[in-house]
């Protein structure tokens, strides 16, 4: 069998939503970009049911997606908006209420299917002339060299490009061959997901509750059902994914201390192990990391692909602006700016996040005492909460750059055609 040598100027491996989304971010754009796909690219919602996986979309990403032309394709499969967020702590009597009207919002995000995003996602990418997405492709090599980088394909194919984007997930391939550390650890938490149905109705309000084992979530989906993310010790993830229905619905019940009734119904469930870690370096000469490949956090405020999204739109205007600037997109100093910009946006979110997961899970009594007093006296300074909300849905300026990336404030990138 003859080998191919193909020409591109950028090429994402991975195309999961992150990729996907830069994919479509480059799309329309000068540079020729293609998009490798280990899988089959085909991405489908259930028969019947809900997808385990979710994401907790902010308006800054809705944004992102609107300004891509893929907001529509979503909308049109499933999306369940939340306009409130309830949360308390079931050791005290802390409690802090968040209401997108408050805030002169619609909403303030919405639950999404992943495969609903992934959908959409491949669909407008058919209509970009310069982007090529291969799937059920992965690399077997990649080089760095000065000019250029050369990836060796699986099947013998070879593609030379200016710019190789790692957005292959935690586990990148990109990452640990290009010998990126990472800083870190496990959580030793178990994230059991599933879907419910409960007798009340979820009144389109994201509900968490901070129980001594770990954050229990009930995000809105469409019909008064519910996706359910409960981190727990993974001895006891292990004990809910084998109960049987019965009790594994009074189990949650009681967790959720029956805030919407009685669970009438749930979908298969699922464990996943929780860590943090952040890469040392997210850029070298011709490469540049994005989204889990990157960093990844605690789930506990819904934030982990909103970050990658905010990679995206980041990393697409710096790539845009180069290409505009006649610059070399490959050349460090260009991809330093993508590094800045994200490693200062990101690095308080995930110090946030990482700090959060402590306090709630201490029981200390004096640390059980603040954390009770500090979220009732932030429910009361409005100010102060608003800021917290705003801040949770992307849309607080960046402290690097002044400004939200252009995609993420709804506007096009200047070098698109």
């Amino acid at each position: 069998m003859s080998q191919t040598t193909i020409q591109a100027d950028v090429v994402i491996v991975g195309g999961g939503m992150v990729g996907a989304t830069l994919a479509c971010a480059l799309g329309d754009s000068s540079l020729k970009v293609i998009l490798l796909e280990a899988g089959s690219g085909e991405y489908q919602l259930p028969a019947e049911g809900f997808e385990l996986r979710v994401s907790a979309i902010t308006r800054a990403s809705q944004r992102i997606f609107e300004t891509l032309g893929v907001w529509q394709g979503i909308a049109a499969r499933r999306i369940s908006p939340y306009r409130d967020m309830h949360v308390w702590d079931a050791a005290g009597s802390g409690v802090i209420h968040f209401d997108s009207a408050e805030i002169g919002e619609a909403t303030l995000g919405h639950i999404i299917e992943n495969n609903v995003i992934t959908a959409a996602l491949y669909e407008r990418l058919k209509a970009f002339e310069n982007v090529e997405v291969l799937t059920n492709t992965r690399t077997a090599s990649i080089t760095i060299e000065a000019e250029n980088a050369s990836i060796g394909l699986i099947n013998g194919n070879h593609i030379t490009t200016r710019l190789v984007i790692g957005a292959d997930g935690g586990q990148s391939a990109v990452r640990q061959q290009f010998g990126i550390s990472v800083r870190g650890w496990d959580y030793d938490h178990t994230a059991v997901v599933t879907y419910v149905r409960t007798a009340k109705p979820h009144q389109e309000t994201a509900w968490q509750r901070f129980l001594p084992s770990g954050p229990l979530a009930f995000l809105p989906l469409p019909d008064n059902y519910s996706s359910i993310v409960w981190s727990t010790q993974p001895q006891h993830a292990k004990q809910l994914t084998e109960m049987n229905d019965a009790d594994f619905h009074h189990a949650l019940g009681e967790a959720f201390a029956h805030t919407l009734g009685e669970i009438v119904s749930s979908g298969p469930r699922a464990g996943f192990p929780l860590r943090f870690f952040v890469a040392n370096e997210y850029v070298k000469p011709r490469l540049a990391l994005v989204g889990d490949a990157a960093h990844t956090i605690h789930p506990l405020a819904g934030q982990g692909v909103n970050l990658g999204l905010a990679d995206v739109a980041s990393l697409a205007e710096v790539l845009i602006d180069a290409v505009t600037q006649g610059k070399d997109i490959g050349a460090l100093s260009v991809l330093r700016r993508y590094e800045r910009w994200r490693k200062a946006d990101s690095m308080s979110l995930f110090v946030a996040m990482d700090s959060l997961k402590r306090l709630f899970g201490s029981e200390h009594p004096g640390i059980r005492w603040l954390r009770n007093f500090g979220l009732s006296l932030t429910n009361k300074i409005t100010p102060v909460k608003n800021h917290l909300v705003r801040s949770a849905m992307g849309l607080s300026e960046n402290p690097v750059e002044g400004q939200l990336p252009r995609l993420s404030r709804g506007l096009p990138l200047q070098g698109r055609r």
